[in-house]
């Protein structure tokens, strides 16, 4: 061997590629997140299964699928139902007078009780009477004194004619004496009204009531001094035998009031509470108003109520029914109708206890009827409540109906006693099956 050959080195392998181990991380993380997909989605299966698997002791509809729906049903029939109007309204007395003095003086006597009901002409209160007394003494001594000097001027009149008769005065003279008595004759006039005006002024201190009603509270106390121009007054009277209620009604039903108050002069009209469930009284309509009230669109409308019971109070705020007429109509609960994208609608309850979803048409209603014009006839079942869980063509279960299916229906009780290692088999295969079970049974239990 050539000392000067060296031998050629041995090549090394390969480096590994820059991006290998990246992607072989990138591998692993994938199938980690795909591990972790799979068991949620295992999870959420396990869950859904075991929901489902709790709510096999629920009746199920024929076929197997969702639970059926217990629903509540009614039964379209034919009623009289009364067309009414709804309104709030305002009590109002019939009479409201404020008693106040007529004449300026002292207040002596205050003859009423605070809340009293008073007569028209009733003696209320009583001013001091002893001025107006003079001053009518004094308005009758000038008319006295003035009417004697009437009477003398038309004894000088008459002797002035008689002497002219026979040319011994002037007629001048005769003239003067006469526009003399005229004269005296406008103050004896005048004489005469002063005196009724001191004596109408001494009426006035005897304060009577002007209207018959229930007075209220006392402003004013005996010992005070009244005036003629006072604005309080003493009381206020209000007649509330018989009272009015006051209450608005939309501008588009006056017309149905008009036509009912054209058939029936006599319009029923109902007061109720702020709850609407205690009837206050039953009282008559009166008139609408003549005009509009452009800001609201309304119109003010007024009814009469005898109040005998005393229930109806000035300015109290109750709820007015007005009812115009009654119609023959098919009738269902008001929760019966439905309204929907296509209009309004109910669920009709089959003979074979399934749906049917039927387009209605509305129209009038109480708070808790509905009529149906045109899509239902008398007689149909309908779905009143638990609709909203519906479909068209689904199977119900009525309340207290579950013995009413046949031979799988309602016998619960001795199947789930006899079940104990089925863990809650089905209850409604306990009728001819339980029998089937026992007949089974007798071999063994005889000895």
């Amino acid at each position: 061997m050539n000392p000067q050959e060296v031998p050629a080195p041995v090549p090394a392998s390969p480096p590994p590629a820059p991006g290998a181990k990246p992607r072989r991380s990138r591998w692993v993380g994938t199938l980690v997140a795909l591990v972790l997909v799979a068991l949620v989605g295992g999870g959420a299966w396990y869950l859904v299964q075991r929901a489902n698997g709790g709510a096999s002791d629920a009746p199920a509809r024929p076929g197997g699928g969702r639970p059926m729906v217990t629903v509540g049903d009614a039964v379209a029939r034919r009623a009289e139902l009364p067309v009414i109007i709804d309104a709030l309204g305002t009590v109002i007395p019939a009479t409201s007078v404020t008693v106040r003095p007529q004449v300026s003086g002292l207040l002596t006597e205050v003859l009423f009780t605070e809340g009293q009901m008073v007569k028209k002409g009733q003696l209320l209160a009583q001013i001091d009477p002893r001025p107006f007394e003079q001053a009518l003494l004094q308005a009758q001594g000038t008319r006295q004194r003035d009417e004697a000097q009437l009477e003398n001027a038309r004894l000088t009149l008459e002797r002035y004619r008689t002497l002219l008769a026979q040319d011994s005065i002037a007629r001048q003279d005769v003239d003067t004496q006469a526009a003399l008595v005229r004269q005296l004759e406008g103050t004896v006039m005048t004489d005469r009204a002063q005196e009724g005006t001191a004596r109408l002024n001494l009426g006035y201190t005897r304060i009577v009531a002007p209207a018959s009603g229930r007075i209220g509270l006392r402003s004013v106390d005996a010992g005070n001094y009244v005036t003629s121009g006072d604005a309080t007054g003493l009381a206020t009277i209000t007649q509330v035998n018989p009272i009015d209620v006051q209450f608005s009604v939309p501008q588009d039903r006056v017309g149905d009031i008009r036509a009912a108050q054209a058939a029936s002069p006599a319009l029923v009209v109902t007061a109720l509470d702020r709850t609407r469930k205690t009837e206050l009284d039953k009282g008559r309509f009166s008139t609408l108003d003549n005009q509009v009230d452009t800001t609201t669109g309304t119109v003010k409308a007024k009814a009469r109520f005898d109040n005998a019971q005393g229930a109806l109070f000035p300015n109290q705020f109750v709820n007015v029914q007005l009812m115009l007429r009654t119609v023959s109509a098919v009738v269902v609960p008001v929760t019966a109708v439905r309204t929907g994208a296509n209009g309004d609608y109910v669920y009709v309850i089959n003979e074979d206890r399934k749906v049917s979803l039927r387009k209605v048409v509305r129209g009038q209603a109480t708070v808790g009827q509905m009529a149906i014009t045109e899509g239902l006839k008398e007689g149909e079942r309908v779905v009143s409540e638990g609709g909203d869980r519906l479909q068209d063509g689904m199977a119900v279960q009525l309340p207290g109906a579950q013995g009413a299916r046949g031979p799988r229906g309602g016998a619960s009780g001795p199947r789930g006693a006899a079940s104990g290692p089925r863990g809650g088999a089905s209850a409604p295969q306990a009728g001819a099956e339980g029998e089937a079970g026992q007949r089974r049974q007798r071999p063994v239990q005889t000895p």
